[in-house]
């Protein structure tokens, strides 16, 4: 038991009980009764205060009894803590509980008093050691290659050939990156920024990715950060969450993969007569990550306060992946694309663009600009590419395709009541299309299923002798029934 114990304080770091840094921050730690650990700069701003309040006469600290006098106790060599009345006179008087010695802890206290003291903090959270902790190496080896990624992406995901193609090589690349042993020629990183419609598929393309990879990936919301002294997640909140994907180990969190999501949220509001502490100023200050800082984090808070310890992330080796529908956008680059039309028999119609439906196949930097984006953010990610809106035909591969399909899902359910669940093809088609007219990609299609699959949820269970429904394109328009075959 007693080694048990001595592994354990060998794996973890001393926490100050006021401050909350670990040892490996602020140095060696005094260690108190009640197994409580203050670090010397706490104590010793302990003994200014005191100092401070009493002016040098550390009897003003100690209890006294009513004419002014040192109650009786084994440190003053007096005999007994007891009053004839049998109470403890250490807590009473206008001192400190257990203020028997000019250093303000006394040996008699008991952990009680000293939380008490301090005002009853809970307890700090274990830190574990990480000054010799190193990098975990890279084997390309076992590295999936890029056209391996994107195989598996393509068992969930389907369509979107070119971003899984973009962020399959990106991914490859950033372990090549990390496995470069060569000093002389430095590889810089490849940030991304995905583009795309609602429902094209960019969280759940990122999801995926962290499914397949065993890399630490930490997937972040960038309507929820606002500027430093604001309400909201501090900037460095991103960084604690793949800290926290990496079990708190910082050298396993700094080879990972950050993912951004809603990033056309923190664009520069047009016209705006108030102080924007979520766009513009969050995008400044996610310069600095972006590029490569040491930063220090919370372990296990979003915030950094003086409850919890702060460990220092560099995020160099960190990949960001930024992900956005950025709405409106398709009008910014038909004005561009429509200004290099001309007079004459060579010219281009004004209205050549307006029936393009992937039209952001088309983006360029300055549109992104235009919509709101700084420049230093834009160029902090250089490899931007676009996710194809969703049209009937992968809607219906949407339906059908994938190994958690929608469709896949509802027929395991069903067949937990020993029920086969069957669709017709004009039945996918008539899903498809009442997905494709709410506007919403992908997102779309669970909503449309739930409102005809209710009452065949509610109503099967009733009767033990249904054995197949069959959903017909009458059910979904609402015109028909589906299609009940009995057992046997």
């Amino acid at each position: 038991m007693a080694e048990d114990n001595k592994n354990n304080q060998d794996e973890y770091e001393k926490v100050c009980y006021v401050c909350r840094r670990s040892e490996s921050k602020a140095g060696p730690m005094v260690r108190m009764p009640g197994g409580i650990c203050m670090c010397q700069d706490c104590l010793q701003k302990s003994f200014d205060a005191a100092i401070t309040m009493t002016g040098g006469d550390f009897s003003k600290l100690m209890p006294q009894d009513g004419a002014g006098n040192l109650p009786a106790s084994p440190e003053n060599g007096t005999g007994s803590t007891a009053d004839e009345d049998g109470t403890d006179s250490r807590n009473s008087g206008n001192g400190f509980p257990g203020m028997n010695s000019p250093f303000g802890f006394s040996m008699v206290m008991t952990p009680e008093e000293i939380q008490s003291m301090l005002g009853r903090r809970p307890m700090p959270k274990s830190v574990k050691k990480t000054e010799n902790s190193e990098a975990p190496k890279i084997d390309m080896k076992k590295m999936p290659a890029p056209h391996r990624i994107s195989e598996m992406l393509s068992e969930y995901v389907v369509g979107q050939d070119h971003a899984k193609k973009s962020i399959s090589v990106a991914v490859y690349n950033h372990y090549k990156r990390l496995a470069n042993a060569d000093k002389d020629v430095e590889i810089e990183k490849s940030n991304m920024l995905m583009i795309g419609p609602t429902g094209s598929g960019k969280t759940f393309l990122v999801k995926t990715l962290a499914r397949l990879l065993d890399v630490p990936l930490a997937i972040a919301d960038a309507t929820a950060l606002t500027e430093a002294g604001y309400i909201g997640d501090d900037i460095e909140s991103v960084v604690t969450k793949l800290l926290a994907a990496a079990d708190n180990d910082v050298a396993r969190a700094e080879q990972g993969i950050i993912y951004i999501d809603e990033i056309d949220k923190l664009a520069r509001k047009r016209n705006a007569t108030q102080r924007d502490v979520s766009g513009e100023s969050v995008q400044q200050g996610l310069l600095k990550l972006l590029e490569g800082a040491e930063i220090e984090v919370p372990v296990g808070a979003n915030s950094k306060n003086a409850m919890v310890p702060l460990e220092t992330v560099n995020t160099k080796n960190i990949l960001f992946i930024c992900g956005g529908a950025f709405p409106d956008l398709e009008e910014i680059i038909k004005e561009r694309l429509n200004e290099k039309s001309s007079m004459g028999f060579n010219a281009d119609l004004k209205d050549k663009y307006d029936k393009e439906k992937d039209i952001l196949k088309y983006v360029e930097t300055e549109d992104i600009r235009r919509f709101g984006m700084i420049p230093e953010f834009i160029g902090r990610l250089p490899v931007v590419f676009t996710l194809t809106p969703m049209d009937k035909d992968m809607l219906i591969r949407v339906l059908k395709e994938p190994k958690n399909a929608i469709i896949k899902q509802y027929q395991k359910l069903l067949e937990m009541d020993e029920v086969k669940l069957e669709f017709t093809d004009d039945a996918y088609e008539a899903i498809a299309e009442k997905a494709l007219k709410r506007d919403t990609g992908a997102r779309a299609l669970r909503s449309v299923i739930e409102n005809f699959m209710l009452d065949i949820m509610f109503e099967i269970p009733k009767d033990p002798n249904i054995g197949t429904v069959t959903i017909t394109r009458d059910y979904i328009e609402g015109t028909g029934g589906p299609v009940i075959g009995m057992r046997g």
